[in-house]
């Protein structure tokens, strides 16, 4: 498991970025609870996932509405098959509207360019 922490802040919400291999529902719902284990991320408002199982798309949005699909799009492009990634955001208090979609990509490239 990698986790990028603080690599975004807008407007009071915070970003964080972590991931590791997965190849299933299951594995995914164990890779959530392994971050939530951690009380900032069990704390957070949304914890948005997604991982391609072979070629099947597998997402939750957690509350932060179309964000999951940002995440699955980016690893479609990428090719990456069976690697959870999972945006974290903490509300900060102010409506992002749709510059929330650009951070949850800024925070999945940051994963994509620093966690190989």
């Amino acid at each position: 498991m990698k986790i990028f922490e603080g690599i975004i802040s807008d407007r009071g919400s915070k970003y964080a970025v972590s991931g590791g291999p997965c190849a299933s529902a299951d594995e995914a719902k164990a890779f959530i609870k392994e971050l939530c284990r951690k009380k900032k991320f069990a704390k957070a408002t949304h914890n948005t996932w997604a991982f391609l199982q072979g070629d099947e798309p597998v997402k939750n949005d957690d509350g932060e509405s179309g964000a999951g699909m940002v995440i699955l799009r980016m690893l479609e492009r990428e090719g990456l098959r069976n690697h959870i990634v999972v945006v974290t955001r903490w509300y900060g208090g102010k409506h992002l509207g749709g510059d929330r979609f650009r951070h949850v990509q800024d925070a999945v490239r940051h994963y994509l360019d620093n966690a190989f």
